[in-house]
């Protein structure tokens, strides 16, 4: 890893050549491949995506959220190649135990009960 211009850089070697990379381009390029391969998958342009990411967190972080989860959404658009964040917005007291299937599926099942008895 290297530094410059007080960001760090991802240094690899690639055909005999030394590549730098700040972070943002290395995320850029696993998004442009990720869509690259669902445009192959499903044989048409992709114009809209959702991308879920666990969240990780180490020791220290987990002392600041002792649950140890949080739940964050951005919206990006994706133009020419460029991804730019129009929003983004997080919630430190939901995590990935709010949204597994149970949990959504118990909702879903409440929810359509509670339609069934209005009728």
């Amino acid at each position: 890893m290297a530094i410059q211009s007080d960001k760090p850089m991802i240094v690899i070697q690639y055909k005999g050549e030394e590549k730098q990379f700040v972070t943002e381009e290395i995320s850029s390029l696993v998004l442009t491949k990720m869509k690259e391969i669902a445009e192959a998958y499903f044989g048409t342009i992709v114009k809209n995506v959702v991308v879920i990411v666990p969240a990780y967190f180490n020791g220290s972080k987990q002392s600041r959220a002792p649950e140890g989860g949080t739940f964050d959404v951005s919206l990006l658009t994706i133009e020419e190649g460029i991804f730019e964040v129009k929003a983004t917005a997080g919630n430190t007291h939901l995590d990935g135990e709010d949204l597994d299937n149970r949990r959504m599926v118990n909702h879903f099942v409440q929810e359509k009960a509670y339609e069934r008895r209005k009728m």
